[in-house]
C-alpha cells in the first residue's frame, strides 16, 4: 500500500507547515491567546486565502475537492503549532454536517460561506448527562406548524462562543437514550432564544455554554431525517475523531522534538543530560509512541470516509484508543525530562501536553474506546 503523499498534497503539508512556522510561534501563539476572541482573525484570513477552508468539500459544492488525507496533513500542521483557531469545529464538524447531511440548498447557502472563511459553525451536542454517548439527547425539538421549538441546553460546544451557527441535536420523538428519533438542526446562534457562555478550557481552545429557551426555527433548518439523525451524527463524529487524532499526531512529534533538543542542551554533573542512557531510552519511548500513533492515524484517515459503518467504527476506536494511550506516555516523558519547566506556562512543552489532555477526552477518551472496541469484536475480524 502506498502512503506517499502526492505532489499537490506535499504542497499543501510544505506550504502551511512554511506559514505556521514563520507567522505561529509560541510567543505569537500567546498573543493570540490573550486576544479577546482567542484566537488571531488575520491567521482565520491566511487559511482562507490559502483554501483551507474550502478543502475538503466537492468542487460542486464550492470547494476544492479534497478528503480525508488532505484534512489530515492540516490538522496535523495546526497540531505541530498548537494552532487556536476554530478549523475544526468549523470546517471538519460543522461543515462535514452540511456535506454529508445537507440539501442541495443548505449546501449551496452555507459551503460557499465556510470556504470563504466568513462563516463559523460549532456543533452543540454535549449534555450535563450524556458523558460519551452520542444517542443520549434531552434537548427537545417539538413541531410547531410546518416548523420546530428547540429546548435545551448543551456545554462544552467547542469553538461556540464566535460561531455564526449552531449544529445542534435536539430529540423530536422517544426517550432520552433512544438512538431513534433524533434530529440535527442548523441554528443562527443569534436567534431569539439562544443565549451561550463563552470560556476558554484547559488547553487555551475556546468553548460555551449554550441554553436553547423556546427558539424557533423553520423546517429548512434540519439536516435529513428529523427522526433519524443520529446514524448522520455518528458518521461526521467518526471523521472529526480521525481528524483529531491526526492533530494529536502532530503535538507528540513536536514534544518529542523540543524534549530531544532539551536534552541537548540541559546540563547536569558536566555532561548534557542527553548522554545518559536511561533518559535515551525515555525519548526513544516517546519515539515508537508516536510512530505507533502515525501509524494507526493513517488507518483510520483511510477508514473515516467509509460507508461501512460497522468497520469505519472498530477503526476509529482502535486509533482514538492507541493515540490517547501514546499521547499520555510522551506528554508524561516529555514534562518529566524537562522537569520543573515544563510544567511553568512560560515554556511550550506544558502546552503541549494539555492539548494532547483535550484531545484525549473530546468525543471519548482512551478508556472509553478500549471497551468500545473490545465490544465490537476487536479491530479485525476472522
Amino acid at each position: 500500500m502506498d502512503f506517499d503523499l502526492s505532489e499537490e498534497q506535499t504542497m499543501l503539508k510544505d506550504s502551511l507547515e512554511r506559514l505556521l512556522a514563520d507567522r505561529y510561534g509560541f510567543e505569537q501563539r500567546n498573543r493570540h491567546l490573550a486576544s479577546p476572541e482567542g484566537w488571531s482573525a488575520d491567521m482565520w484570513g491566511q487559511y482562507a486565502e490559502m483554501g483551507l477552508m474550502a478543502l475538503p468539500f466537492a468542487e460542486e459544492d464550492g470547494g476544492l475537492g479534497g478528503g480525508p488525507v488532505e484534512t489530515m496533513i492540516v490538522m496535523e500542521a495546526l497540531g505541530k503549532s498548537l494552532a487556536l483557531e476554530p478549523y475544526w469545529p468549523t470546517v471538519v464538524v460543522g461543515g462535514g454536517f452540511v456535506a454529508a447531511g445537507g440539501s442541495t440548498e443548505q449546501k449551496a447557502e452555507i459551503i460557499p460561506l465556510v470556504a470563504e472563511g466568513s462563516l463559523k459553525l460549532a456543533f452543540a451536542q454535549v449534555e450535563k448527562n450524556s458523558r460519551y454517548d452520542l444517542h443520549h439527547v434531552e434537548t427537545t425539538a417539538r413541531r410547531n406548524g410546518s416548523g420546530y421549538v428547540l429546548s435545551g441546553a448543551k456545554g462544552v460546544v467547542i469553538g461556540g462562543d464566535s460561531a455564526d451557527r449552531l449544529i445542534v441535536t435536539a430529540r423530536t420523538a422517544g426517550d432520552t437514550r433512544d438512538e431513534a428519533g433524533i434530529g440535527v438542526f442548523v441554528v443562527d446562534a443569534k436567534a431569539e432564544g439562544v443565549s451561550r457562555r463563552g470560556y476558554a478550557m484547559q488547553d487555551g481552545q475556546r468553548a460555551a455554554e449554550i441554553t436553547f429557551e423556546n427558539v424557533n426555527v423553520p423546517a429548512d433548518a434540519v439536516l435529513g431525517d428529523p427522526e433519524g439523525g443520529l446514524p448522520l451524527v455518528r458518521a461526521v463524529v467518526d471523521r472529526a475523531i480521525a481528524a483529531l487524532c491526526a492533530e494529536a499526531v502532530g503535538v507528540m512529534g513536536e514534544m518529542h522534538a523540543q524534549t530531544v533538543d532539551y536534552l541537548k542542551v540541559r546540563k547536569q554533573f558536566g555532561v548534557a543530560i542527553g548522554q545518559f542512557q536511561s533518559l535515551q531510552h525515555m525519548a526513544v519511548d516517546m519515539f515508537v509512541a508516536h510512530e505507533q500513533a502515525r501509524s494507526i492515524v493513517h488507518y483510520a484517515t483511510m477508514m473515516a470516509a467509509s460507508e461501512d459503518a460497522t468497520e469505519r467504527r472498530r477503526a476509529i476506536h482502535a486509533a482514538k484508543a492507541e493515540v490517547g494511550r501514546d499521547g499520555r506516555l510522551v506528554g508524561e516523558n516529555a514534562i518529566q525530562l524537562h522537569g520543573g519547566v515544563g510544567m511553568t506556562m512560560e515554556y511550550a512543552v506544558g502546552h503541549y501536553f494539555k492539548r494532547m489532555t483535550m484531545i484525549d477526552l473530546t468525543f471519548g477518551d482512551h478508556d472509553h474506546h478500549l471497551r468500545a472496541l473490545a465490544a465490537e469484536g476487536g479491530l479485525f475480524q476472522d
